[in-house]
């Protein structure tokens, strides 16, 4: 099969796309044929060595698809073959074959399209749980969500209109804003020039806001615990500035806010049950068109790097799919 292999860390060019052998599936395991693949920041992260799991090399990145069930291991209950899924490998996902283990997979409506299935899993499941489980976000608090035109970003902004929250969306452009509307947030912020913490307190009777959403970190974390509200809580998210930011224990007292920490993983292994739940509630809410997942880009498999790219530019704006087979 053909599959995307990183062979030593570093940019998306140093991938390649070779013919490797399929994976067999094993006890509690499915083969799925991939139809698209959706890729993730920590993917970035992954083939350049930098995120919290590196796997042994040589390695196929991407752990997000929706594909169909081609076979089955010994003791896998529930899935036959031909189902249509979406699943969460923890890598592999960037090949036509990959294995899946049981706890990974879901099926699918058939009102579901496979990019979508594919996109859906990683970026909901996270803001959901930062919202519900780890913000404790109530109605008519005010959310700011940074990098609200990406993939976790657009989620936040929908999940916290529809929990009641008042919405503060910020990106580092005009263009990303006027995309961001689609989900109706209240308040728009551009904070390329550097003036976030002035407009979030503008925006709020300079109490600052109840909790925010920051999966970028760097500089604009340091605004945030600036303009974060009495009893605030300050959600880490990510850090596709780059730059892992320190928080002031001083600011934490003065404000009465908190920092917490958001990790899927982590959250997943040590709650499964919390976890299972959050996905089923989310489930329901794409049933009754509460939510919509927007794929915004798609590109062919032998296009990888340019698709890679895309979040190196940080040029990101809703979901990067790559279209492994036509559905």
């Amino acid at each position: 099969m053909k599959a995307i292999v990183c062979h030593a860390y570093g940019p998306p060019e140093s991938l390649s796309l070779e013919e490797i052998e399929a994976p067999v599936a094993g006890p509690d395991q499915a083969v799925i044929d991939v139809y698209a693949a959706s890729l993730n920041f920590p993917d970035t992260l992954q083939i350049q060595g930098k995120y919290q799991f590196q796997p042994p090399m040589p390695f196929t990145p991407g752990s997000e698809v929706g594909g169909i069930v081609r076979s089955t291991g010994p003791g896998l209950e529930g899935f036959a073959v031909g189902d249509r899924v979406m699943a969460t490998p923890s890598i592999g996902g960037l090949a036509e074959q990959v294995v899946v283990d049981a706890t990974g997979l879901r099926k699918i409506p058939d009102n579901m399209e496979f990019k979508t299935a594919a996109s859906f899993a990683m970026v909901y499941t996270t803001s959901y749980h930062a919202l519900k489980q780890r913000a404790r976000l109530q109605a008519g608090e005010t959310l700011l969500v940074l990098g609200a035109s990406g993939g976790v970003g657009l989620t936040a902004v929908e999940l916290g209109k529809l929990m009641g929250a008042r919405v503060i969306a910020a990106a580092s452009s005009d263009a990303k804003l006027e995309f961001v509307k689609r989900f109706n947030p209240d308040h728009l912020i551009n904070y390329c020039d550097g003036e976030l913490k002035e407009k979030v307190k503008a925006l709020t009777g300079d109490r600052g806001a109840d909790v925010i959403y920051d999966p970028v970190g760097g500089d604009l974390f340091d605004q945030c615990t600036r303009c974060i509200n009495w009893n605030g809580r300050l959600l880490v998210v990510g850090f596709t500035s780059g730059r892992i930011p320190e928080y002031k224990a001083n600011l934490a007292l003065l404000k009465g806010a908190s920092m917490v920490g958001v990790f899927l993983g982590r959250f997943r292994k040590e709650e499964p049950e919390a976890y299972e739940q959050n996905f089923r509630e989310l489930l329901d809410f794409y049933a009754a068109g509460k939510i919509q997942p927007l794929v915004t880009q798609t590109f062919p498999l032998a296009d990888f790097v340019a698709a890679f790219n895309v979040f190196r530019e940080r040029k990101v704006m809703g979901k990067v799919v790559l279209e492994i087979r036509a559905e």
